[in-house]
């Protein structure tokens, strides 16, 4: 856990990796890029000081992933999202069944989940009841823009789509972890686009959708939406990263966010191995709304931070908070903005 100022703080990073991106595991050369376009976003929005180089960001030991997310992360416990892509890398470039076996060693630490595709049919309904039943799944990731033979995306709205949410639903899948954020080189930048999530959230009310990377950089279009579904989250990953290299515009992602969800569907993610969750745990709790965009946002209170850094993902995963690191007693709401206790009958300290 994390401890700064007397104030402790659980710590839940609800998007990591352990990947392959190697050049022998590269199949093409669009499995080359897309690890290098990862690779800028590492270094242009990573301080100097966690800056990789090529070689090492292309895969990382057992050793490497234990001491950057517990020793040196501050992470109490960590969500794998498994990333297939088949089509760029030979064994895929992180598959459940990779973060799978690093979880059984650590089954105090990780939560595994699964993925689906619904161009798989069939045998793809199959296969996602295998990886329930062998992991004991309660999130899926999805890439909609993921390439597969001819096709370039496919969206949450899709027919087949629906059977893939039908059949989480039965399996007691509830938490869909979907990627709506920035192109990476070669996918197409529509196939990430946020209006689907409304559909499927409209349809499915019982289940969890996690927007990864809270739609960026389509944010307005991702908060009008996720205002209406209340089953709609926003996941930080990407977002995080610039409190270093564009605070104000952090504060605006943050503000934005607060607003219009409140502080109890955000949630922190690394991205790991993009950016590791210690600097980023240690900058979220220093973070403070510029002064002169209070007035609008209001300020990030220690009971926000606690929330959006462990809390509200420990929720949606039953993960038991140990005593002393959730939120203290009610008390009387406090004079003044404060961001997302609008929508409160109090402020809880």
């Amino acid at each position: 856990m994390y401890e700064k100022d007397g104030e402790r703080y659980f710590i839940v990073d609800e998007h990591i990796h352990f990947w392959d991106g190697t050049p022998a595991n590269q199949a093409n050369r669009y499995g080359e890029g897309f690890l290098n376009c990862f690779y800028d976003y590492h270094r242009n929005l990573s301080p100097e000081e966690h800056r990789w180089d090529l070689e090492h960001f292309q895969k990382q030991s057992e050793e490497d992933l234990m001491r950057d997310l517990f020793e040196e992360g501050h992470v109490d416990k960590a969500v794998f999202q498994p990333t297939y892509l088949t089509d760029f890398f030979v064994n895929g470039f992180n598959t459940t069944e990779q973060d799978g076996a690093l979880a059984e060693k650590h089954p105090d630490r990780f939560i595994v989940n699964g993925s689906f595709d619904p161009r798989d049919g069939e045998l793809g309904l199959e296969k996602l009841s295998e990886l329930a039943e062998r992991w004991n799944l309660r999130g899926v990731k999805l890439y909609t823009a993921e390439w597969k033979g001819g096709s370039k995306g496919w969206k949450l709205s899709d027919p087949w789509a629906y059977r893939y949410l039908e059949k989480c639903q039965e399996l007691g899948i509830r938490n869909i972890h979907v990627h709506k954020g920035p192109t990476i080189y070669p996918l197409n930048r529509d196939a990430f686009d946020v209006a689907d999530v409304d559909d499927a959230a409209s349809a499915f009310p019982e289940l969890n959708f996690v927007v990864e990377h809270v739609g960026l950089p389509r944010l307005e279009d991702f908060c009008w939406i996720a205002t209406q579904e209340p089953n709609v989250y926003g996941g930080l990953a990407v977002a995080m990263p610039f409190m270093h290299t564009r605070p104000r515009y952090f504060a605006q992602i943050i503000g934005e966010l607060l607003y219009w969800l409140n502080e109890d569907r955000v949630l922190f993610a690394s991205d790991y191995a993009i950016w590791t969750p210690g600097w980023l745990v240690e900058s979220f709790v220093d973070f403070q709304i510029p002064e002169d965009m209070a007035g609008e946002y209001g300020q990030l209170t220690t009971d926000v931070k606690r929330k959006v850094l462990g809390l509200n993902a420990a929720r949606l995963y039953d993960i038991e908070v140990p005593e002393g690191l959730g939120l203290q007693v009610p008390r009387q709401r406090e004079t003044g903005p404060v961001v997302g206790a609008e929508r409160n009958e109090e402020v809880l300290r």
